[in-house]
């Protein structure tokens, strides 16, 4: 492992739980530093951040909603003042829709309420970290950044319950090739994780439905995902395990999306 001073930094939104704890997991062990964000409060993470400590990592917690510009700026400050660099984002906060409600009746309530967090929060957040990896570009001709997308297999998959969630994760989807385009500049490799079914809190409530599935074929490897499975994958790509490829999207879904005849 690295001296603590030459060690990356890569910030997970949303990187306590969930898919996001599993991302930070493989980064902590692979000798990278980490900057959690999250709508809780430290102390309610204070179990999940023990765990990572005790993988390698320092880690700084900091309580930011990503769908307010406000404290989306105030997050990017704060890790320039108390740690002084970064190396990877990876765009993991998101929520679901509160209810699954058809498209023909969904309101516009929830539309926002995922819009602005999984779409709208992301993009601009992704903005400001740019710009800030720009400065470090030009400050240092030898930095290299990663940006990560956790999308979805919602991104191509149509769910007509949850009409909201699919655009934000067709958004994002295009808005991680956009940003690949930007910062090549920079020498800022983007890329895409499209997760299929994984099992978190967000999925527990439909659990014996897609045993069911998964039982019956509607995927390839017959088991649900595990938040481990996505970390394994953006540590490949945030300690520069896939270079000549940015812009690329990579399946994490059991071969769920693999057109079978």
């Amino acid at each position: 492992m690295t001296d603590n001073n030459d060690k990356k930094v890569a910030l997970v939104t949303g990187g306590a739980q969930g898919i996001g704890f599993g991302v930070s997991c493989e980064l902590a062990k692979g000798g990278f530093d980490l900057i959690l964000c999250g709508r809780k409060g430290a102390d309610s993470v204070a179990g999940p951040i023990a765990e990572l400590e005790k993988l390698g990592a320092k880690v700084t917690y900091i309580s930011c909603d990503i769908s307010s510009d406000e404290q989306r700026k105030n997050l990017v400050n704060e890790i320039k003042s108390q740690v002084g660099r970064l190396d990877c984002l990876v765009n993991n906060a998101g929520v679901a829709p509160k209810v699954r409600a058809d498209m023909l009746e969904a309101g516009e309530e929830s539309f926002d309420f995922i819009i602005n967090i999984n779409l709208k929060g992301a993009y601009f957040l992704t903005q400001t970290v740019a710009n800030y990896m720009a400065e470090q570009k030009k400050e240092n001709s030898d930095y290299t950044g990663t940006i990560i997308f956790v999308t979805s297999c919602s991104a191509t998959v149509a769910s007509v319950n949850r009409g909201d969630y699919c655009l934000s994760k067709a958004g994002l989807s295009m808005a991680a090739k956009l940003y690949a385009a930007r910062m090549a500049e920079y020498g800022v490799n983007v890329y895409e994780i499209r997760p299929g079914v994984i099992k978190t809190d967000m999925t527990s409530g439909v659990t014996s439905k897609y045993d069911k599935l998964i039982e019956e074929g509607l995927t390839l490897d017959k088991r649900w995902g595990f938040p481990e499975d996505i970390g394994k994958v953006a540590y490949a790509m945030a300690s520069g395990m896939l270079p000549y490829s940015t812009g690329s999207v990579i399946n994490v879904d059991g071969g769920l999306t693999t057109q079978v005849l």
